[in-house]
């Protein structure tokens, strides 16, 4: 059963007013009685007056900028909420590439100057004039900028189990705090096509391998485990499987569909890895006896099939269960890098050839803190050459954030757990991210939720 999940503002489903008509209906003076000198003017002079009303309205406030730079944005998630309200609202956005930090720009209302200030979003209100300067410095082959058009607020989904809270993924949590909404589905959606009416996905931190998380050595015996495999061992048998992973192979088989067919993904932390590693190993038995009571297939690891990946290629699966990887793709183990100086660099690309890993890079630092996950980077040598790499640690020589193509679709992958809680524990508080306004991490997502409202060129490089 899919769960629709809004924000705690109510959406505004009422049509856009534009700013001519939200200044007549506010004016002090009203919509046909102007005075001079304490008399009413004549009819013809007042409508001449009124013309001439509109148009200098219509040349001062004609579009609102909501930047996106560090110095004049106090709450950079929110304003991604706000371009997605407007998008709801039937009316075109233009995100400006590489502009004062990839600043959203949109037509001028009170209605919409209104719902900045509730939300605490910095906004400035530009001239036509004003606002054709930008759009040239933009337009200029010199300056590596861009503005896409944004036509249609994306429908999203979260795949996530029943009674998971908000605040146990990313995702799902500035989601919340921006004033998206997403609706929530699971197994039993997927393998009946639900995917088929939603433009964005979203894949919550799932083990897809059915080795429950890699969690033995710890948690074996911790109820909350116990609990967990019970009811993912009932779903699998009521869905007409034998084992968890087998069902979960046929729900990432479902997934895949989804993407090859023009749909777009957004994986983080275990959810990334641990869905190549199913698909790679269709048809082979990499459990062992504890996650699905029978052996694991001999000599399993010469049977895997890199060729049917999204992502990634030559890992080494995991083959001890008392162990918390999956295989050689993530990095955790192997980093190396004090917490004070983890940081990784996001790449640049040319806005006006390559938008689309523009889009998704945009953000008002190209440093952003690192944090950790059980699957927090990837190994270069097991990313296949045709997946992009957007962020990376050169000090540990690791991607943290990489996006492809598959088939008409697109997916990207994001290490690790929480962009602003460094090594998220089991049991660890939620992150408030009233205290983290400007993330530059969850930034990161939100670009994601973006990306399929825009009206896409094709990538040159």
């Amino acid at each position: 059963m899919m769960t629709t999940t809004y924000p705690s503002k109510c959406e505004n489903k009422n049509q856009y007013n534009n700013g001519v008509i939200a200044f007549i209906n506010n004016s002090e003076t009203g919509t046909g009685n102007f005075s001079a000198s304490g008399f009413l003017l004549p009819f013809k002079k007042g409508i001449f007056l009124l013309l001439f009303f509109l148009i200098t309205f219509s040349g001062f406030a004609s579009q609102v900028l909501i930047p996106m730079d560090a110095e004049s944005q106090t709450n950079h998630l929110k304003a991604y909420g706000i371009t997605y309200w407007m998008l709801k609202k039937g009316v075109n956005v233009q995100w400006l590439l590489n502009y004062r930090g990839g600043s959203f720009l949109m037509p001028d209302s009170e209605e919409l100057r209104k719902e900045c200030r509730i939300r605490g979003v910095s906004f400035e209100v530009l001239s036509d004039q004003r606002t054709g300067e930008i759009l040239e410095e933009i337009s200029s082959p010199s300056k590596n900028m861009e503005a896409v058009l944004l036509e249609k607020a994306p429908k999203i989904a979260v795949y996530s189990p029943q009674g998971n809270k908000p605040w146990d993924d990313a995702v799902t949590m500035v989601l919340t705090y921006a004033e998206i909404p997403y609706e929530t589905i699971y197994d039993e959606e997927v393998l009946n096509d639900a995917l088929l009416l939603f433009d964005w996905l979203h894949l919550h931190h799932e083990d897809f391998t059915g080795q429950y998380g890699k969690f033995y050595r710890n948690y074996r015996t911790a109820p909350w485990y116990v609990e967990d495999k019970r009811q993912a061992e009932a779903l699998a048998k009521r869905l007409g499987y034998d084992k968890v992973s087998e069902e979960k192979l046929a729900v990432a088989l479902k997934i895949r569909d989804y993407v090859v067919g023009g749909g777009f993904m957004f994986a983080m932390c275990s959810a990334t890895d641990s869905f190549d590693i199913a698909l790679a190993a269709e048809g082979v038995d990499i459990a062992e006896p504890m996650f699905d009571g029978d052996p694991s297939e001999p000599d399993y690891q010469n049977k895997i099939d890199y060729t049917t990946t999204f992502a990634f290629t030559d890992f080494i699966l995991e083959r001890d269960p008392m162990v918390y990887e999956f295989s050689s793709i993530d990095m955790t183990t192997k980093r190396r890098v004090p917490m004070d100086v983890d940081y990784f660099r996001l790449m640049e690309f040319s806005a006006k050839w390559d938008p689309i890993p523009t889009m998704l890079t945009q953000n008002h630092t190209v440093l952003v803190k690192g944090f950790m996950g059980q699957t927090t980077a990837y190994d270069p040598d097991n990313i296949k050459p045709t997946v992009l790499v957007l962020g990376e640690n050169k000090i540990n020589g690791e991607a943290r954030y990489i996006h492809g193509i598959k088939g008409n679709g697109f997916f990207t992958f994001y290490g690790g757990h929480d962009p602003e809680d460094y090594q998220h524990m089991v049991g660890d508080p939620k992150t408030e991210l009233e205290l983290h306004p400007t993330s530059p991490g969850y930034r990161l997502i939100l670009n994601n939720v973006l990306f399929p409202a825009a009206k896409k060129k094709k990538q040159k490089t």
